[in-house]
């Protein structure tokens, strides 16, 4: 029988005299690699975290990671809003929607600083998230998916905004001259026609062209119709070349809004279409008809175009000289943040 022989076991720091020389496969799953091949991966890795990093800090500023954000950190009041409102049944259909098949399509947001996003497009969405909250008290409606957005200006933002109500579902025209006025009013564009062009870059000609006869119609009528949005788009030209035309229609008009009140859609805009179609007036009307109402300032004179805008220090922040040793800050990004900042900032210049 032969005699077993004994094998022994080489010292850490190498092998017996006379063994082979150390191979990388002759390295044991127990021995701890050499200094230079863990100094080389570790270096590896640390380069592999920050390359992910710097890619997912770049897809945020780019708007190609979409976020999951709390609602009370979104400022829907960051810019004008350019729908008037939502229907109950569509608001009711959003909500099922929501609450059935979860959040399909994220919102658009930008960084405000201080923890807060200011709503560029998505308002319904929005809209229905905090209605389903209020009625439900569900975590899951308490928070809502964004895509960062960074617009250079507010008219960047303002067209972004227009662009993706334009393309999911489209505004009445009432609601584009409206957000153009608005626009405007706040500085964001010099002229009402720089707004259109600007706002409806994509349209056609003509379609501004008709946006543009709704200006006129907002200007005049604009909290004395309460659909305006239902107002289509043949019976408004018509409507804004009477206005345009006849001196005194438009006091008319206001009136029989008035006297009428019209509940519903369809009143209303029969109420207008009557007016529309009806003979040039050439008595004043009689009393018990709206004579006694008092009329709007705009429904007697043309509304007064607004001056140049003051330049824009930030989207949402815009800074215009008042009289003489004064300035005037003012915008949607003027919050109680930003004045405890502004007075801090003050305090250390003096």
């Amino acid at each position: 029988m032969a005699k077993r022989k004994r094998l022994t076991v080489p010292p850490l720091g190498g092998f017996a005299p006379g063994a082979a020389p150390e191979t990388k496969s002759m390295i044991g799953p127990g021995l701890a690699p050499a200094p230079i091949s863990r100094v080389t991966g570790e270096a590896a890795a640390t380069a592999a975290l920050r390359e992910v990093a710097e890619e997912l800090t770049s897809a945020r500023s780019e708007g190609r990671l979409m976020l999951r954000l709390e609602l009370d950190r979104i400022e829907e009041g960051w810019l004008v809003r350019d729908r008037l409102g939502i229907e109950t049944e569509e608001l009711a259909s959003l909500m099922t929607s929501l609450a059935t098949h979860g959040q399909r399509s994220p919102i658009e947001v930008a960084d405000m600083g201080e923890g807060r996003f200011g709503l560029i497009s998505g308002w319904r969405r929005v809209t229905a998230l905090r209605r389903l909250l209020a009625e439900t008290g569900e975590a899951r409606f308490a928070t809502v998916l964004a895509i960062l957005r960074r617009p250079d200006t507010a008219a960047a933002a303002y067209v972004a905004m227009v662009e993706e109500n334009e393309i999911r579902l489209g505004l009445s025209y009432f609601e584009r001259a409206r957000i153009a006025a608005k626009a405007v009013d706040a500085g964001v564009f010099a002229t009402e026609k720089l707004a259109l062009q600007q706002l409806y870059a994509s349209a056609s000609r003509a379609k501004r062209s008709k946006i543009g006869s709704f200006l006129g119609i907002y200007h005049v009528l604009d909290g004395a119709l309460r659909f305006p949005s239902a107002l289509p788009e043949r019976l408004g030209l018509a409507l804004a070349r009477r206005l345009e035309e006849e001196e005194g229609f438009a006091a008319r008009l206001v009136a029989a809004l008035a006297a009428g009140a019209p509940d519903t859609a369809e009143a209303e805009l029969q109420l207008i279409a009557d007016q529309v179609a009806a003979e040039p007036a050439t008595e004043a009307p009689e009393a018990g008809q709206g004579a006694d109402r008092p009329v709007p300032d705009a429904a007697r004179a043309p509304r007064p175009r607004s001056a140049a805008p003051a330049s824009e220090v930030r989207p949402g922040l815009f800074l215009k000289g008042a009289a003489r040793g004064e300035l005037v800050l003012y915008g949607p990004a003027v919050d109680e943040a930003f004045r405890e900042r502004l007075r801090d900032w003050l305090a250390a210049q003096a």
